[in-house]
């Protein structure tokens, strides 16, 4: 089994701080800023960055659901990790400054992925199809915190 990875970024203009509070808001502000590929979201525990568990399914493809159930930490500052509880899928955010009232986010998720020919489509299409999600998600965060 190989890794698979899929990372995407975006700058925001709202400074860092601001985005990681908001990323860090399961209770609020994350629900609000997920895609359509997002379901059954529900705070567990917690809802404020270190210490929450949240469930949500991600209808990666038209055929493949995940059902998440995920512990979050932040390890440094600027940084939460999502690790799910269900699967080998983790996923990092992590938000910097970038310039006078912007930052930058990037989130990177990796996971071990099937073998064989079904290993090799997972690795060259997934991480492609998870970035799109990504993306969406990040630019419902920026029209969040630019308001």
């Amino acid at each position: 089994m190989a890794q698979v990875e899929a990372t995407t970024e975006r700058i925001i203009a709202a400074d860092a701080e601001a985005v990681f509070d908001a990323l860090a808001d399961y209770k609020d502000v994350r629900g609000k800023v997920l895609t359509p590929r997002f379901s059954e979201y529900e705070v567990r525990e917690g809802g404020d960055g270190e210490g929450t568990l949240v469930h949500w399914k991600l209808q990666a493809t038209s055929k493949r659901v995940r059902d998440c159930l995920l512990e979050v930490t932040e390890p440094t500052d600027g940084q939460l990790v999502e690790k799910d509880r269900n699967s080998s899928m983790v996923t990092t955010w992590t938000v910097t400054p970038a310039g006078e009232g912007k930052s930058k986010a990037v989130v990177t998720t990796v996971w071990d992925g099937a073998g064989g020919i079904g290993g090799f489509f997972e690795r060259t299409f997934a991480p492609k199809g998870l970035g799109r999600i990504y993306d969406e998600l990040l630019q419902n965060l920026a029209t969040e915190v630019e308001k």
